[in-house]
């Protein structure tokens, strides 16, 4: 219900501030509205990661494991530890919200949850070409592997990073992320 206030059509329910931004929301509602946006995305990517970490973990029990190089085994290492740190990251913000529950700090823990998702997708781009890495070596024992893999690497970036972000630019408030700035844009606020 919005509240009514000397202030007229200026003011926002409960807060004392309306947003320019097409939404008729509180700071909580907001917030609640990226956390439930967010919750989403990490459905999506942990469901994935899982698969990718599991499969990692259980090439070491395979009998052709004992066939590689130390090279190759050391790329294994660090796609596990890669691997492991993905996983952290992004259930990270789970852990954080149930932790922080009922304390009043939504705001920041989705800004805190949001920024520890990306760190999460930068470190899966690394698990994923450095798994790649591997199984390229192994199924190919020749330099094309790196030229794949590099390929690849370039694919992930334009469509994990360099789209978004071009997106990002092109979007006329940068201030937008934050909501402190009016909207000028079309589109869904993200």
């Amino acid at each position: 219900m919005a509240s009514a206030s000397s202030g007229g059509e200026g003011t926002h329910r409960d807060s004392g501030r309306r947003r320019n931004d097409g939404r008729e929301e509180t700071e909580e509602e907001r917030a609640d509205r990226r956390w439930n946006d967010l919750l989403q995305e990490l459905r999506v990517v942990q469901t994935g990661v899982q698969i990718l970490f599991g499969f990692l973990l259980a090439v070491v029990f395979q009998p052709r494991f004992t066939t590689l190089s130390d090279i190759d085994r050391g790329i294994y290492v660090v796609t596990v530890l890669l691997g492991s740190a993905t996983v952290a990251a992004l259930i990270g913000p789970v852990s954080y919200h149930r932790l922080l529950t009922g304390r009043r700090v939504k705001p920041q823990t989705v800004t805190w949850a949001s920024r520890v998702t990306v760190v999460g997708l930068v470190l899966l781009f690394c698990t994923m070409c450095s798994a790649l890495l591997l199984i390229m070596r192994v199924t190919l024992h020749n330099s094309l592997a790196l030229w794949l893999v590099g390929a690849m690497a370039l694919w992930f970036l334009a469509c994990w990073f360099v789209i978004p972000l071009r997106a990002r630019a092109r979007s006329a408030d940068p201030r937008l992320e934050d909501g402190s700035g009016p909207a000028e844009r079309s589109g869904p606020d993200l």
